[in-house]
């Protein structure tokens, strides 16, 4: 079947076409009614099935003989460890670590937070919870307290899971002083925290329970102490609708978005997903070179690879300087990796350390066919460049935390088409794609507007967010009736390939990774100094984009302590945020322009140091506010009033 006809026939006959993918998997309960509404209206797919989706990632495989094959290849170059863990070997650790759940009070639906490295216990961890039916919240490890504390209050956990430290280049980062603090934070009351002692730092737990504020205690307990006390636990049977997990992602307000994703839908999507959109079949290995912190990590180093029965990558290390720019290849070459899928920004990273290749050429990528890119934007420069130096089909494609899997891909499983640079190539099966003006009316090709999805939307897209169904309606359903709004922004070429722009909302994407300059804005005006500030996001070329702050300071600073406002800035961005949101420069600026209404101009102020063209609305309170913005650009030369 040909691309065009797989994907009419998800658009004519969603119902058929859902059903018949649905049937590729092992349900303790077959789904009769394939597509429903729920209480709020919204639409669910395989509401009346059941199943779990840690058995179809595991037990499932053993049952079909598949027990010894490698199910993760952990290739950890920050601790010189490569570790292969079967199907067989990887399910019994994850039934006796949902065992030690069990045994903390953990009930189906309960919910289970965790803050853990690139190691085998994090995807443990994840498929634990999942096996008794509990929900998993992953908070990245680069994050702060304070933005695990707002994931606490939010999901209410009772456990945490976490580990002694964490592991970047040569440096290490204990975790627990972080999670105890975020604990302190937290207004919601924790009532475990297991820690996970790595052999390369030992945290010290409290010998007791340490009483809190308000008097209710935390349990520190040993990972391992408690595993060599459990019984292991079996697959608990969970309705297709269940939450699998939530995941945070950043919001046009501090207040994260939990994203809840169901386990019917998610289960098969993914499965699908692995060979028509990457070609991956049972057996092979497929890396993700992400982390599981983030939705491409949860969906494609976990529960992708695995519900498909194939063998995946958990790499803790980066693209360069663990040890060097040939660590992806190296990687390749030794675990005979088939496709690889990473940020453009780890490209971009071996280009600028490694531009010509000479890394590459000392390994064998015999076993590579594809390479995939998603997370952020993939630059035409760089497309061209990763296509001349691999040989070899360059995939560029898009998705979002929302959706859990592609809304745009080449199919390569299905049928190889041309890409093209920039584009992230055509809808995929499922999705059916509108280019529209603000006013909702639909544009010809290569008109840029706001990039639509029609509803229903196909399975893994979530549902709601956690516990704040109004703000799921508000962000995603409102504008557009009968569409959900994906906050990018892009256009459709004459061949139909889609050209994704960036967001049209206030979010940025620093390394695939997306953050809300309105929640950085409210850590920078938290500092006593500041009168008012502004924080937009910059083209980086190796980064995508990176925000940078402009302040305003209150009267009456001594002119010595406003010196020293930027470097506390940026200091208290990555104490609350984190290092991860990479906020390197903060400018104090007189003022900032504004409409005569009083909303700053952020979106012409991001044109303005991009170097891009740009018309001041009419709106504007005083036009030579932007002149004074563009001299403050040139002295500190900010985005493309850098010295060349």
């Amino acid at each position: 079947m040909s691309y065009q006809q797989e994907y009419q026939q998800s658009l004519n006959n969603k119902i058929e076409f859902w059903a018949s993918k649905a049937s590729a998997l092992s349900w303790f309960k077959p789904p009769q009614t394939i597509l429903s509404k729920d209480a709020n209206g919204i639409d669910r797919w395989f509401a009346d099935g059941e199943l779990n989706t840690a058995y179809l990632a595991l037990d499932y495989h053993i049952e079909q003989g598949r027990g010894d094959q490698a199910a993760v290849i952990y290739d950890s170059p920050v601790t010189n460890t490569i570790e292969s863990i079967s199907y067989s070997s990887l399910r019994n650790r994850v039934a006796l670590l949902a065992g030690v759940l069990t045994s903390l009070g953990i009930n189906q639906g309960d919910r289970v937070l965790i803050y853990l490295p690139m190691i085998p216990q994090a995807v443990i961890a994840m498929l634990a919870c999942a096996r008794i039916g509990a929900i998993h919240s992953v908070v990245f490890g680069g994050f702060a307290a304070q933005e695990i504390a707002s994931r606490i209050d939010d999901a209410t956990p009772d456990v945490i899971l976490t580990a002694s430290c964490g592991i970047e280049f040569n440096n290490i980062i204990p975790y627990l002083p972080i999670v105890e603090q975020a604990i302190a934070l937290a207004t919601h009351h924790i009532k475990h925290c297991v820690v996970y002692q790595r052999q390369h730092y030992h945290a010290e737990l409290k010998a007791k329970p340490t009483a809190s504020s308000s008097d209710n205690t935390v349990t520190y307990s040993d990972w391992q102490a408690l595993l060599d006390q459990a019984s292991p636990a079996d697959c608990v049977t969970v309705k297709a609708t269940d939450p699998l997990y939530i995941l945070y992602t950043s919001g046009t307000t501090g207040k994260p978005k939990g994203v809840v994703r169901d386990n019917g839908g998610h289960a098969v999507a993914l499965h699908y997903s692995m060979k028509a959109i990457y070609d991956i079949e049972p057996g092979e290995v497929f890396w993700a070179a992400s982390d599981v912190g983030w939705v491409v990590g949860h969906s494609y180093i976990v529960y992708g690879p695995l519900i498909a029965g194939c063998t995946t990558i958990l790499y803790e290390g980066k693209p360069i300087r663990t040890p060097d720019a040939g660590a992806f290849w190296r990687v390749c070459e030794q675990h005979k990796v088939k496709a690889i899928f990473s940020a453009p920004t780890a490209f971009r990273a071996i280009k600028k350390a490694d531009a010509n290749g000479r890394y590459l050429s000392r390994y064998d990528l015999s076993h590579l066919q594809t390479a995939f890119l998603a997370g952020e934007r993939t630059d035409p420069a760089t497309y061209e460049w990763l296509s001349q130096l691999l040989k070899r089909p360059i995939i560029d494609h898009w998705w979002q935390t929302e959706t859990g899997w592609s809304i745009a891909a080449s199919m390569t499983g299905i049928e190889r088409l041309p890409c093209k640079a920039g584009s992230a190539s055509l809808p995929v099966p499922g999705f059916e794609l509108s280019i529209v003006d603000n006013a909702g009316n639909r544009l010809a090709a290569n008109q840029q507007g706001n990039i639509l999805l029609k509803l229903p939307l196909p399975p893994s897209s979530f549902p709601t967010l956690w516990n704040d169904f109004d703000r799921y309606q508000a962000s995603y359903l409102s504008d557009f009736p009968g569409f959900y709004l994906t906050g990018d922004g892009g256009y459709f070429d004459e061949q139909g390939y889609l050209f994704v722009m960036g967001r049209t909302d206030d979010v940025i994407n620093v390394a695939g990774h997306r953050f809300s300059t309105g929640e950085m804005e409210e850590v920078v005006a938290s500092h006593s100094a500041i009168a008012e500030c502004a924080v937009i996001g910059i083209h980086d070329p190796l980064r995508g984009q990176v925000p940078i702050a402009m302040v305003i300071v209150k009267d009456g600073i001594a002119s010595e302590n406003i010196n020293r406002v930027p470097e506390e800035i940026i200091a208290l961005v990555r104490e609350k945020i984190g290092a991860v949101a990479y906020l390197k420069q903060a400018l104090v600026v007189k003022r900032l322009p504004k409409t005569r209404s009083g909303k700053i101009l952020r979106n012409v102020l991001r044109q303005l140091a991009n170097g891009e063209s740009f018309r001041p609305p009419s709106t504007i309170d005083d036009p030579k506010a932007l002149k004074e913005m563009e001299k403050t650009f040139r002295d500190y030369k900010v985005g493309s009033y850098q010295s060349p």
